[in-house]
C-alpha cells in the first residue's frame, strides 16, 4: 500500500523543500514538482513531492487525517497499547 502524506511547503532550497506535516518538518525532494513555493500544499510520497493540492482540498485531507489519529488515540487509551 502506498501512502501520500499532505503537508505545506515552508521553504524551498534548490531541488529540496522543507515541508511541515502538522508540526513535524522534513526535507523532501521537489524535482518532480519544481514550481513549488512556500505556502503550497503538497502530497509527499517516499521523500518526494509528487503533486500540489488545492488549499481547500488540502485542509479537508488534513482534517480527515486528524480525525483518524484522534480515533486511534481513543482506541489506544480505551484498550491499552498492545
Amino acid at each position: 500500500m502506498c501512502l501520500g502524506v499532505p503537508g505545506v511547503v515552508v521553504e524551498v532550497k534548490g531541488s529540496t523543500a522543507i515541508v511541515d506535516f502538522g508540526g513535524v518538518k522534513r526535507e523532501v525532494d521537489c524535482l518532480l514538482v519544481p514550481d513549488v513555493k512556500p505556502g503550497d500544499y503538497v502530497i509527499v510520497h517516499a521523500g518526494a513531492i509528487i503533486s500540489k493540492l488545492d488549499p481547500k482540498e488540502a485542509e479537508e485531507t488534513i482534517k480527515a487525517w486528524r480525525e483518524v489519529i484522534e480515533a486511534m488515540q481513543e482506541i489506544e487509551s480505551e484498550y491499552g497499547e498492545k
